[in-house]
């Protein structure tokens, strides 16, 4: 298993070093550089600037009936780094498979943040998604994981407005910031069809407006492919970044097999080359296997 993330802590941050704060966590605290678990690094390296930067995951994949340590070392066997879950239970085999095998749990989503809204209008229930995100983070750091993926509300009428949703979800986040901070868990905000900031300069001033390095983007290259090509919303976020989801999507067959949607895969690369990405890539979506995605992640992700 890899080694311990890095521990970042925000006693003495300022607003001048705080993107170099960012930065730094990103680089370090994110990835815990799990390479022996790809089948790939048995090769020699290839002539890619992104090699060794960005880690193959998938969202679950666990077959009905299969332990944490057969999941794992299958996944290893198709050259995958690891993996984003929901809320599994046996932390403890998870652990134990993670140890074994060195592949990862880098991350959960949060349950539930679709149903029980940080913007909800009624305040009772924005309470509950507080605590619903803070027990995520637990579990994250349970599991060894480095961030928790969040929908921070959506937007569906004047009870729950485009305001509504940047101001509540803001408020209840903060809460949470502390204990994120402590366990070492980013709260990563994703990049969805929620009718909230679907401008990229506009979902980075709502990352901006934390100003705290234990909040960033997660951002999913083929949600936003509909509303601004993906290469320019990584070019605007930046920094910001912090883990991707991988996805492709077009005008004429929505979201696709990965290679034959819209977004323009050697500008995402160019793009993640300027910013020296490095960090998690989970593919979330199917293709025609898992063999499938794990060679055309290779291909379009790394450019190999």
């Amino acid at each position: 298993m890899s080694e311990s993330p890095v521990r970042l802590t925000c006693r003495s941050l300022t607003r001048r070093n705080l993107l170099v704060a960012s930065g730094a966590v990103a680089a370090s605290t994110l990835v815990a550089s799990p390479k022996s678990f790809a089948r790939s690094e048995t090769r020699v390296a290839p002539n890619s600037p992104l090699y060794g930067k960005i880690y193959k995951s998938l969202k679950g994949g666990k077959r009905k009936g299969e332990t944490p340590l057969q999941f794992f070392e299958r996944l290893k066997a198709l050259g995958y780094h690891g993996v984003e879950s929901g809320h599994p239970n046996d932390a403890a085999a998870y652990r134990e498979a993670t140890a074994k095998t060195g592949g990862m749990i880098h991350g959960l989503v949060n349950g539930g943040h679709w149903g029980t809204r940080l913007s909800d209008p009624n305040p009772a229930t924005r309470e509950k998604a507080r605590q619903n995100l803070e027990n995520a983070v637990k579990r994250s750091a349970a599991l060894g994981g480095s961030s928790v993926l969040l929908v921070p509300g959506k937007v569906t009428g004047p009870n729950e407005t485009h305001d509504h949703v940047w101001h509540r979800s803001i408020e209840q986040v903060k809460k949470v910031l502390p204990t994120a901070a402590k366990l070492g868990v980013r709260i990563l905000i994703e990049t969805v069809w929620n009718g909230f900031c679907y401008d990229p300069e506009k979902f980075r001033d709502y990352i901006d407006a934390y100003d705290h390095p234990w909040v960033g983007a997660y951002y999913d290259i083929g949600n936003m492919q509909k509303f601004a090509p993906s290469h320019e919303w990584i070019r605007i976020l930046g920094h910001r970044t912090v883990k991707l989801d991988v996805k492709d999507w077009g005008k004429k067959n929505g979201f696709c097999r990965l290679g034959e949607g819209d977004v323009n895969w050697d500008k995402v690369r160019e793009e993640l080359v300027k910013l020296n990405f490095t960090g998690w890539a989970t593919r979330e979506g199917k293709d025609k296997g898992l063999e499938d995605t794990s060679k055309l992640m290779d291909q379009l992700m790394l450019g190999i």
